[in-house]
């Protein structure tokens, strides 16, 4: 009797551990979606509301590895003109920590033109997950790998 108690209360418990789980699973899908849509929406402010004041965004060139300050001075223009971006998640994984606090996920993204690679790390802090930091990365397929490396190469 003593065992089967045990055993229930562990199961009880994990199950509430996979229900939190899922759940800040659905708030961080949710939150990078809204973080997307206030760049496709022209919201620069709200847009940039999402990432910790010390968040880094790795961009495409290997030139871009900006603060959130760069990233926010570089974009400006683009928000001024009312010409942003407007990345759509296709599929996106989400991973904790052991402990809850931090998220790391990947994402497939349809920008209109194809298909680009998110990826990026969350910290919850007071209850509020941040982004910390960003990758945007272009995806090549293998067998077209070569050829993508020496148009790079030719610089």
């Amino acid at each position: 009797m003593k065992t089967a108690t045990i055993l229930l209360i562990a199961t009880i418990l994990f199950s509430i551990g996979i229900h939190a789980q899922q759940d800040e699973s659905a708030a961080i899908d949710q939150l990078l979606t809204d973080w997307h849509n206030a760049a496709a929406n022209v919201q620069q402010d709200e847009y940039f509301s999402y990432f910790d004041e010390d968040a880094v965004y790795i961009g495409t060139d290997s030139t871009e590895i900006w603060t959130k300050a760069e990233f926010y001075e570089w974009s400006k223009p683009h928000f001024e003109k009312q010409k942003t971006w407007t990345f759509v998640a296709t599929h996106r994984s989400v991973y904790f920590s052991e402990d809850g606090t931090v998220a790391w996920f990947d994402e497939l993204i349809d920008y209109g033109k194809g298909t680009l690679r998110g990826s990026g790390v969350l910290q919850q802090k007071d209850g509020v997950w941040k982004i910390k930091q960003y990758v945007l990365s272009v995806p090549v397929p293998n067998e077209k790998f070569k050829e993508v490396m020496e148009v790079i190469d030719q610089k």
